[in-house]
């Protein structure tokens, strides 16, 4: 070795890198995992920004109490990765699960929101800003939000105006005063347009009376009507608010009054059939406690990397698989019990690594943005090791007409241990989804349940319930035991 040669790691060299399809918005970086670690290549000015964020007291603070992710620079040469024309390398600490502003309830795009500003204030008080101002810079440690994209942070230019700031109307504003103003659900709006709502396409939902609520006639008449005569005409907006001595007083009161306004938003009240599933659900006392002891038990025959309850309804049997699951990924296609979800675990003491989303599995979020790739369906950003189906199958074969095959065969290439419910034709929840439409689900009985499960899983436990109407079952893939191996 000659001398002053840096050490190589050969064991480290061979490992492939899998570069971050959604990243190459930011042309200053990029991001790739390698051996389930999350690195961050940046080019020599976000190596100079780096240099000065990691100066500013804000950013020691935030990263201390987890609302920023921890970040570190490394050695590529010592970590075996090729650098080429990048400058420098960070380490990020891996989000458990990804998730998607479409995803997520009223108060989660919220606080979220809150997140962004706040950090925003501690910059400005740094003399830096974040330039990006994207709810998918925001990811979730539970029910814990934490900033992801590092490089968004730079130092703030004499008179720059905040760039962000059309940016967090689109896909933080507008969103949160479509629900809690005209009271419809923004989630449709976030996953058919990746890039937000515009000011002008909101300003033509808003009636007179909507004018008058706060922030509208600043944050979106006023924007729609300066982005209309603004668009296409040619001026450098930018270098005029420049040469006019932009005063960064200017964004830090427009940030303070964007928290005050944010903070009061709510959604309007609108209860859904399961939202209160905790006090009106079909159980008896002694069902529901042999349920809980059946679910208790399955899941503690091990610890689990992920686990996924479909159909969580306000978590119920999500907290119980906390107990023996580093995390959980709560689903529910019902908004309102995923907000009661949310809001109870974030005023929790108890530490449960619960992710609550939004999403309904028979039209769950799919691959899309560029190639395809930028946003990824919910088994590409990692499978569970173990997934709860409570009370759920009648609803995806007779609610959403999926064939019976089609969703048993779906979860067995999930290749998860599975705690499942079927729920018989005498029972009352399914007389009532039958109640009022043709029965066409030959393929909803009993003895087909049972036959395809044992075609793809192994039954390794049982229970009746509600005196034969309801089954459970506990079943490992049979995949994974006649292979012997366990899926990372």
């Amino acid at each position: 070795m000659a001398t002053g040669a840096r050490a190589r790691n050969p064991a480290k060299e061979h490992l492939a890198i899998e570069e971050e399809p959604g990243s190459y918005r930011d042309r200053n970086g990029a991001v790739f995992y390698r051996d389930g670690r999350v690195f961050r290549y940046l080019n020599a000015t976000a190596v100079a920004n780096w240099r000065c964020l990691q100066k500013a007291a804000f950013f020691e603070r935030e990263c201390g109490t987890g609302r920023i992710v921890d970040t570190w620079m490394v050695d590529p040469e010592k970590e075996g990765i090729a650098q080429g024309e990048w400058a420098g390398v960070l380490e990020h600490a891996r989000i458990p699960y990804i998730s998607y502003p479409y995803e997520w309830t009223f108060s989660m795009l919220k606080d979220a929101a809150l997140l962004h500003l706040e950090l925003m204030r501690g910059a400005l008080a740094s003399d830096m800003i974040l330039k990006d101002a994207s709810p998918y810079n925001i990811q979730w440690r539970g029910v814990r939000p934490v900033f992801i994209d590092i490089p968004s942070f730079e130092p703030l230019g004499r008179g720059e105006p905040w760039v962000g700031y059309r940016q967090f109307c689109e896909l933080f504003l507008y969103p949160l005063m479509l629900q809690a103003y005209k009271g419809m659900d923004f989630r449709p709006w976030l996953r058919g347009r990746i890039d937000g709502i515009p000011a002008e396409e909101i300003r033509s939902l808003l009636s007179v009376r909507d004018i008058l609520r706060p922030g509208v006639l600043l944050h979106i008449v006023a924007q729609s009507a300066l982005q209309k005569r603004y668009s296409n005409s040619g001026r450098d907006v930018r270098g005029a608010l420049l040469q006019a001595g932009f005063d960064k007083t200017l964004i830090e009161r427009n940030v303070e009054k964007l928290i005050a306004l944010v903070s009061k938003l709510e959604p309007r009240p609108n209860k859904t059939q399961w939202s209160d599933y905790d006090r009106n659900h079909s159980y008896g006392k002694t069902d529901l406690e042999k349920k809980v002891e059946f679910v208790r038990a399955a899941a503690g025959v091990k610890r689990w990397r992920r686990a996924w309850d479909l159909g969580c309804n306000t978590g119920t049997f999500s907290r119980i698989v906390a107990e023996y699951a580093d995390d959980v990924i709560a689903m529910d296609g019902d908004w309102m019990a995923i907000e009661y979800l949310y809001r109870r675990e974030s005023e929790s003491k108890a530490a449960r690594s619960i992710l609550p989303l939004v999403v309904n599995l028979a039209d769950a979020s799919p691959n899309q943005g560029w190639r395809n790739a930028e946003r990824k369906g919910l088994a590409e950003r990692g499978k569970p090791e173990l997934t709860l189906c409570l009370a759920l199958v009648h609803h995806i074969v007779i609610s959403s007409n999926i064939p019976l095959a089609d969703f048993i065969s779906w979860l067995a290439g999930l290749e998860t241990a599975i705690v499942i419910e079927f729920v018989g034709r005498d029972d009352e929840m399914v007389q009532t989804l039958l109640a009022n439409r043709q029965d066409q689900y030959t393929d909803y009985y009993p003895d087909t349940f049972r036959n395809l499960l044992t075609r793809h899983f192994d039954i390794e436990a049982e229970q009746s319930l509600k005196g034969g109407k309801r089954h459970i079952y506990f079943a490992y893939p049979k995949r994974l035991r006649q292979t012997g191996s366990s899926r990372k």
